[in-house]
């Protein structure tokens, strides 16, 4: 039997395609609508940000999963956030205006296709299939920073607590194999008070090209807004200890039997009050590191590891529980502190409401602005009120005693609505003089002010009578707080207070030293791990201050003749003879100059004076030396010596009768001795003819001869003066036989 196969197509019935088209346009405008984030925000399309915000903020209220109890609460939750972060970054709602795409990294056309996925879901599979889920768990999308949201809250909030970022991507193999590590370390280290933060690259790429991460999965560590990148495996163990090593050094004090009496005694000088955890592990623990690290700049940490053998005396004398961590809080009384807690599962939560409760001695110093705005905050309402008593003292011996009744006081008197603090006058004299009438306080004044505005306007009163400590000062001082809190307007004075100093200003070097430290232990790490995108910039510069300063001493090296300004008061001028002519010019070293002076015994007093004033600027230089050269002794060298430079001689048609003849004073030569060059000065006169003996204004005419002296030295250590060459040096002492035989 033979088959015969039809070569015709099978008929489609056109019913059954309009069918699956209208199915197929049904599922796109129903999956558009659930996916338009205007929609789901509930505003239009010419909604302003603040409509935006306002309309997200409402909306987050209402289906945050921890406030809802409704089963989709978290997935409508997941959609408000995703609608926000489209619509609150102008660049990506563009997008959707004109393309709907969702994301900025998305092809053009694909959010339309996505549209299909519910279809063909049925039938095909989608990127589920390969573990790649497309929208972000709400344990995760917490954590997600914007850039603009890190550059406002986060980095300022690390100068106070650390941050553990991860900067992941969609479509990442290795972030879905480090996520129960990550998950596993947020739960362990969210508690303890570390902020956690996610970038997506794909949304965030403003952001993570300022943290320098440039690829996915990386995990950033950021503290007092320094950036540091994490090197190890992903363990939970490491990446504790890598938060652990980010904070600052030296952030806990050790306590034992012999320092703690030292460390309670520092309150004076720190200005802060003291805590001291005691706990059976011999190390710090992270969650007190992290307290610590939030408070450093208010309150001082000590630990006592209580298994050690050196601290029994101080368990002893505190009665410490050894079964469960404890926490003392000393102020001005070393010997007895003023709060205790005590709980086997120490919780974050109660360490800060504890450290936060007592953040102030009793009766603190004003050692600057900041501690001032926040112990004496200016007035808001009627009800907040708050008056600063300010003891004005001194830091000798004497005022001890009056400081500590000061203190006793206020340690009596403690009131919501009353701050007690003390100034040095001698540290604050602005601040005194401002409050007591541009009059320096011969003994400790008390004053009572309330402060009106942030610009320095105050209402106060000086408590009559001064302050010594008496009972009678006390009985005076309660009576006027009295007064004052039933009657305002018993503050009758008013003035407006300058800025305080600030006292801590020196441990600005410290802090600056540790701040290097640690970009030294930066540039290390990057370097060791071999960062080099990030470390860049940084060699850079480092490459371009090495080469300035290499260049710097290249030319030092060969510029010795560069000026230096005098090491002494005065320019030592030593006269040319036969026993100081050879060291001085004959055998001078090489680069250095012998500058001389020509000179007579009439005229020697008032031309040294006037040639050391216009030299003294250049003395510092070393390799100048200063020399004068008496022409009655030596009549005849000049001339010797400008018939050696021959050219200049027939240059200017002297004759050697002429140069016999010619007076010399006043000139001034520049004399290397080892290249056998000179360069030549000559005065300019002007008024009296310096040669009329009879002139009573002769030596002063010559002296002004010299005042285009500086110009001319300016000239020699540029190097730009002519230079006449002599075959050899003619020797002093022929000269002076010269002049004995034709004399």
């Amino acid at each position: 039997m033979t088959v015969r196969r039809s070569s015709r197509h099978p008929r489609t019935c056109p019913g059954f395609l309009a069918f699956i088209l209208l199915i197929l346009s049904v599922q796109l405008v129903k999956t558009s609508s659930e996916h338009d984030p205007y929609k789901i925000l509930g505003v239009g399309r010419s909604a302003s940000q603040t409509e935006i915000k306002r309309a997200y903020k409402n909306l987050a209220k209402e289906w945050h999963p921890d406030k809802n109890k409704d089963p989709k609460a978290e997935e409508m939750f997941i959609k408000v956030s995703k609608s926000y972060e489209i619509l609150s970054n102008e660049e990506r709602r563009s997008n959707f205006d004109r393309y709907g795409q969702m994301d900025e990294n998305q092809p053009f056309g694909q959010s339309q296709h996505q549209g299909f996925r519910g279809f063909h879901n049925s039938f095909y599979f989608d990127e589920s299939f390969f573990h790649f889920p497309r929208s972000r768990d709400f344990a995760d999308s917490k954590y997600l920073l914007h850039h603009a949201q890190f550059n406002s809250d986060v980095l300022p909030d690390s100068h106070k607590r650390p941050y553990l970022i991860k900067v992941t991507s969609e479509w990442c193999f290795a972030c879905i194999h480090i996520e129960p590590v990550w998950k596993e370390t947020v739960q362990e280290l969210e508690p303890l008070g570390v902020g956690i933060g996610i970038v997506d690259l794909g949304y965030e790429r403003r952001l993570a090209n300022q943290l320098g991460a440039h690829r996915a999965p990386s995990i950033i560590g950021l503290v007092n807004g320094r950036v540091t990148f994490f090197h190890q495996a992903v363990v939970r163990e490491h990446l504790r200890q890598f938060i652990e090593n980010l904070l600052p050094q030296r952030l806990v004090e050790k306590i034992t039997d012999d320092n703690y009496l030292a460390y309670l005694d520092n309150w004076h000088a720190e200005n802060k009050p003291s805590v001291v955890l005691f706990d059976q592990v011999p190390v710090v623990p992270l969650l007190y590191k992290l307290t610590a690290f939030a408070f450093r700049d208010y309150v001082r940490f000590g630990y006592v590891d209580q298994g050690d053998t050196h601290n029994t005396r101080l368990l002893r004398q505190f009665n410490i529980n050894t079964y469960a961590p404890t926490m003392l809080l000393f102020k001005e009384d070393t010997e007895k502190p003023v709060d205790i807690i005590q709980a086997r599962g120490m919780k974050r939560q109660i360490m800060d409401e504890f450290v936060s409760n007592n953040k102030f001695l009793q009766v603190p110093r004003l050692v600057n602005q900041q501690l001032f705005d926040e112990l004496c905050p200016v007035k808001q309402f009627h009800r907040r009120r708050k008056y600063c008593v300010l003891l004005i003292t001194g830091e000798e011996q004497a005022f001890l005693p009056g400081n500590k009744a000061f203190l006793d006081f206020a340690s009596a008197n403690k009131k919501e609505v009353l701050r007690f603090a003390y100034v040095y006058q001698r540290q604050q004299q602005p601040l005194c003089l401002a409050l007591l009438h541009n009059q320096a306080a011969l003994s400790p004044q008390v004053v009572i002010l309330e402060r009106r505005s942030q610009a320095g306007k105050v209402l106060y009163r000086s408590v009559s009578g001064g302050w010594n400590g008496s009972e009678e000062d006390k009985y005076r001082l309660h009576e006027q707080l009295e007064l004052l809190q039933k009657d305002p307007t018993y503050l009758s004075s008013d003035t407006t207070l300058p800025e305080l100093n600030n006292e801590m200003a020196p441990m600005f070097l410290i802090q600056w030293m540790n701040a290097a430290y640690d970009y030294i232990l930066q540039i290390y790490d990057d370097l060791l791990y071999s960062n080099w995108r990030e470390m860049m910039p940084i060699l850079s510069l480092i490459f371009s201050a090495l080469f300035i300063l290499f260049g710097t001493v290249i030319i030092q090296a060969f510029s010795a003749s560069s000026y230096r300004p005098p090491k002494k008061d005065f320019v030592e001028v030593t006269e040319l003879t036969d026993i100081t002519y050879t060291s001085n010019l004959v055998k001078l070293r090489p680069g250095h100059i012998n500058v001389v002076l020509v000179l007579t015994n009439a005229s020697k007093t008032a031309l040294l004076r006037k040639f050391a004033k216009e030299v003294f600027s250049f003395s510092g230089t070393q390799t100048l030396h200063f020399s004068f050269l008496n022409a009655d002794k030596h009549r005849h060298w000049m001339p010797s010596l400008l018939r050696s430079a021959t050219d200049v001689m027939q240059s200017e048609g002297h004759s050697d009768e002429d140069e016999e003849s010619s007076d010399y004073t006043g000139h001034v030569l520049a004399l290397n001795g080892y290249k056998k060059y000179f360069c030549l000065f000559r005065p300019v006169f002007t008024g009296d003819d310096p040669n009329d003996s009879s002139s009573e204004t002769s030596s002063h005419s010559r002296e002004d001869g010299l005042d285009r002296l500086g110009l001319w030295m300016e000239r020699l250590m540029e190097g730009t003066l002519p230079r006449l060459r002599v075959p050899a040096w003619p020797a002093l002492e022929e000269t002076i036989n010269n002049s004995s035989t034709e004399s």
